[in-house]
């Protein structure tokens, strides 16, 4: 009998522990919580200048949620664009800026600011940005979203070294040294190159930004010669890009007209054609609109061919193949952060100094 009894007491015991937990989960986890109010931005306006990029451009503050049990809330600010929250995957493309256990207001400076801004695809324009808060403890709790308005900047790019120069007077730009397109030589060996948009007629290469004391013409057979006077002019046969080579050591020159384009296992067409990319004379610039997968790679390409091909070389822009340079395996293949609809810009604007970007539509 004292066995039975102590049996059922300790039956009911565990029981009382049983309904306990219960409470305690439906205590903890189904009690509703909720912040009281939207975050308060510092502004609503905000208008980003990159001089002023160490000063705080705004400060987000919001109220404490308050969780059934006392433990620390962890907070996290989410931002995004407010077409990005009104997908089948709200918020999956925001900035998210940790900003602590029980940390009620987090400020940006300028330039963080414009960073969020510019990796969300914001440029030069006055545009809305929607910002929200996230609270977790046990589970997740998101404020109220609101929206600011943010006017970033494009951050000033340093200027490009100066290297030695030739310049290019000709025809198609009335014959005038000081305000002709430029070759450089990048190594200062006497070795110029560059990239000139030309009209179908003559032209000459200049030491100086001026006629004397020194200017190259044409001497035949790719021969460069000192042509200070009438005569000796070179002809472009027709318009067109141009890709300008004149070596002073060997008084020899190159002058290959160029189509650029885009070849890849990350491009629509894969490695076995080109899709051509657009020169802007109004930019001096060549772009082009197109799928890109991460998967792959891909390179520049100039007519069509693996005579002049660039690449990636330390991070910067370099040839793998150039017919006046020797092949270059170290230069790797372009990649493709995510995939999507891109729009790629090649700059061979300044000599020495060749850019590309990839900007995600």
């Amino acid at each position: 009998m004292k066995n039975i009894l102590k049996n059922i007491l300790g039956f009911s015991a565990l029981l009382l522990v049983l309904v306990s937990c219960k409470k305690e989960v439906e205590t903890t986890t189904m009690q509703k919580v909720s912040f009281s109010s939207a975050l308060t931005p510092s502004s609503t306006d905000i208008v980003l200048k990159e001089e002023d990029e160490e000063e705080t451009a705004v400060t987000f503050t919001w109220a404490k949620v308050e969780y059934p049990v006392a433990a620390p809330v962890s907070y996290v600010l989410q931002i995004d664009l407010p077409a990005d929250t009104l997908t089948a995957t709200p918020w999956s493309k925001a900035v998210a800026v940790e900003v602590g256990e029980d940390v009620l207001t987090k400020s940006f400076t300028v330039k963080e600011l414009n960073d969020i801004a510019t990796s969300l695809g914001l440029e030069s324009e006055k545009a809305d940005l929607i910002v929200r808060v996230k609270a977790t403890m046990n589970r997740d709790v998101f404020s109220a979203p609101t929206a600011v308005a943010v006017t970033p900047y494009v951050p000033a790019l340093p200027p490009p070294p100066v290297y030695p120069s030739l310049w290019v007077p000709g025809a198609y730009q009335g014959w005038d040294p000081a305000a002709a397109p430029r070759l450089a030589s990048v190594n200062s060996d006497n070795i110029y190159e560059g990239y000139v948009n030309l009209s179908a007629g003559e032209f000459k290469l200049t030491a100086q930004a001026g006629w004397e004391p020194m200017a190259y013409g044409d001497g035949g057979n790719e021969d460069l010669i000192e042509a200070n006077f009438a005569g000796g002019n070179f002809v472009a046969p027709t318009s067109g890009y141009y890709f300008l080579y004149a070596n002073l050591n060997t008084m020899k020159y190159k002058f290959i007209q160029t189509s650029w384009g885009v070849i890849g296992d990350a491009t629509p067409t894969g490695w076995s054609s080109d899709t051509d990319l657009i020169y802007d004379p109004a930019t001096k610039k060549l772009k082009v609109t197109l799928n890109l997968t991460n998967t792959g790679s891909f390179k520049f390409r100039a007519n069509d061919a693996w005579t002049m091909a660039m690449g990636v070389k330390n991070g910067k822009l370099a040839y793998s193949d150039n017919p006046v340079y020797p092949y270059d395996a170290t230069v790797g293949n372009l990649t493709v952060p995510e995939s999507g609809n891109y729009t790629i810009t090649l700059d061979l604007s300044v000599p020495g100094n060749y850019t590309y970007s990839l900007k995600k539509n």
